[in-house]
């Protein structure tokens, strides 16, 4: 595996992370305009509401326990979407 250093050693970044980077669709790879993205987001958010998609939840917070999300997201701990809620 070939690791590069940048700014202080302590920092690395291995080509997998460079590559991920550089290659991970965003948002703008899916949609051109404003409105495409309305219409998307419009179908998406009716079929959670009609039932035809069921997101799958794996856990609520609240949100003075937002902290604790996202170590969970980052400790790789979760299957699904989290939720913060008041």
């Amino acid at each position: 595996m070939l690791v590069l250093y940048y700014l202080y050693p302590c920092h690395t970044l291995t080509i997998d992370k460079i590559l991920r980077k550089r290659t991970r669709p965003s948002l703008g790879h899916y949609v051109l305009t404003r409105e495409e993205l309305l219409w998307r987001a419009g179908d998406v958010l009716g079929w959670v509401a009609s039932g035809k998609l069921k997101p799958h939840i794996d856990r609520a917070y609240p949100l003075a326990e937002a902290a604790e999300a996202h170590r969970a997201l980052e400790g790789r701990q979760t299957a699904g979407k989290l939720l913060l809620g008041p």
